[in-house]
């Protein structure tokens, strides 16, 4: 994923159409019979280039924060095994947007990765140019299942089979320098 971002970030001499940005936010949640779980990651990465319509994402998945330490810790030991698999990812290509100034409801394609397993997504997302840079914003479900996320029985009345996860993200224009 980082050769994937870093070909994006120097393939184009002129980098007049690439956005990144080092702190995107990613958050999910849960919502489940006995109880609501949620946490936030601050550290997404980034990368866009509104010429060619390739778009990568990547989140350590340690950097989510929950409200409560145990609930982090089964997070990352138990559930998405973040020793293992450090990082979720997503490579793929966003529509052509015509008027930057205008919310654009786009759709993006490409591969996410989650828990070592690659699926196909077709996402929905929001883009527009605002005076602080390239703002993006998507919301999607995720089911566990198909990531090999096993949740033990007991706990089926705690986590949702499938998980909410929201991106709100602000690329800044790469300069030429």
């Amino acid at each position: 994923m980082r050769t994937l971002i870093l070909w994006l970030i120097f393939s184009s001499p002129l980098f007049a159409q690439q956005y990144l940005t080092k702190n995107g936010e990613v958050r999910f949640f849960s919502k489940a019979l006995i109880e609501d779980i949620q946490a936030v990651n601050e550290k997404a990465m980034a990368v866009i280039d509104l010429d060619s319509g390739e778009f990568a994402f990547k989140i350590g998945i340690s950097d989510f924060v929950f409200p409560n330490s145990l609930m982090q810790e089964h997070f990352n030991e138990s559930y998405l095994e973040s020793h293992k698999y450090p990082h979720s990812t997503f490579t793929g290509t966003i529509e052509k947007v015509n008027d930057m100034s205008q919310k654009n409801d786009l759709t993006v394609r490409g591969n996410l990765i989650i828990h070592g397993i690659s699926q196909e997504v077709t996402l929905p997302a929001t883009m527009q140019q605002k005076e602080e840079g390239l703002h993006i914003t998507s919301s999607f479900f995720v089911a566990l299942e198909d990531y090999d996320i096993d949740i033990p029985k007991i706990m089926m009345y705690k986590i949702a089979e499938e998980i909410e996860v929201t991106v709100d993200i602000t690329l800044q224009k790469r300069n030429n320098e």
